[in-house]
């Protein structure tokens, strides 16, 4: 009976803490495709910070911002380290977009999918002093405005850009769109009355809504958040109303993912799939998705490059609807 119990433990163990056939020998680069302070770097930083914490790897995690040419400096470093496994970046739906909007020499497919992390919604947000109660308020001052409204958010033909134009397209009006190199940015420009929306991801403009710069009028998705404890002005990411149900009929959602490049072995690949999976289950990344109001929705595998290789052909629509696609 000892034996068999001793037998029985000894395999627990190592089921619970797998022992992998490659770790890595040095440190690890987290490549940030934008400015530091957006969305995507708060995901970076905070996947850092728990892996940091809870010692998932001997390894050091350093996390390297590259926002140059709306990401494409990032993701063509990926492609570029092929067969380097201590290189990382995190994702969206810029995977797809970017090379969709400027023939940039890629794919997603030259990459080593490791795990989708989240979905990230966005939000339609104004300037606190501004006067609009709703979207319909605002999407009737956009109609009679001259010169367009001033609508900011993060990159141009991304998604920003994308939901911009479908607020468009539903409301038949026009908006000049100012691109920034961070959802950070755009929100600086918006509480400092220089831009009168944006569409930031929740995590992007938190910080301005507490401090009472910025407020939000509806998300841009078929259902209410989910998160109920109270954020600022007495409201709850729960209390944002979606936009359809204020008369603008736009929803968009993009994924929050985790890559590596190329041309790397089954082994390594497995050494991230288990490290992601355990920052997903850790206290510190389940704070971060409530935080920033994210989707919680984690991939990995098959069900990972099912959602690729749908989301990719989704975006293609979209972005050949707007006008978007390089010729």
């Amino acid at each position: 009976m000892t034996k068999h119990w001793l037998a029985v433990s000894a395999f627990l163990l190592a089921g619970a803490t797998p022992v992998f056939a490659w770790e890595p020998t040095k440190a690890i680069e987290i490549i940030v495709p934008f400015s530091a302070g957006g969305a995507s770097d708060q995901m970076a930083r905070t996947i850092q910070g728990a892996i940091q914490k809870h010692k998932l790897t001997s390894q050091p995690i350093i996390v390297v911002n590259k926002p140059a040419a709306g990401g494409a400096e990032g993701m063509l470093e990926i492609q570029k380290s092929a067969g380097d496994a201590h290189k990382l970046i995190t994702t969206s739906s810029g995977l797809y977009m970017t090379p969709m909007a400027t023939k940039l020499p890629l794919n997603w497919t030259d990459y080593t999918p490791i795990a989708m992390m989240a979905q990230d919604s966005f939000v339609l947000w104004v300037n606190a002093k501004a006067p609009y109660q709703n979207a319909g308020d605002l999407m009737a001052a956009a109609k009679t405005a001259s010169p367009p409204m001033k609508i900011g958010g993060t990159s141009s033909k991304r998604e920003d850009n994308l939901i911009v134009f479908a607020m468009e397209k539903a409301g038949d009006t026009k908006f000049s769109y100012i691109p920034h190199t961070s959802g950070g940015q755009a929100s600086t420009q918006l509480s400092g009355g220089h831009i009168e929306a944006s569409t930031n991801n929740p995590a992007e403009d938190v910080a301005n809504w507490r401090g009472g710069a910025t407020r939000p009028l509806c998300v841009f998705s078929e259902k209410p958040m989910t998160y109920s404890e109270k954020v600022a002005d007495g409201k709850s990411w729960a209390d944002i109303p979606t936009c359809p149900s204020q008369g603008l009929n736009v929803t968009y959602q993009m994924l929050r993912g985790m890559f590596m490049p190329g041309k790397v072995t089954k082994e390594q690949q497995a050494f991230y799939v288990d490290l992601f999976k355990k920052v997903s289950e850790t206290p510190e990344w389940k704070d971060y998705l409530a935080r920033g109001a994210l989707v919680p929705d984690y991939r990995d595998g098959e069900a990972f490059l099912s959602f690729l290789k749908d989301d990719e052909a989704k975006h293609a629509k979209l972005m050949s609807d707007a006008g978007f696609m390089a010729k």
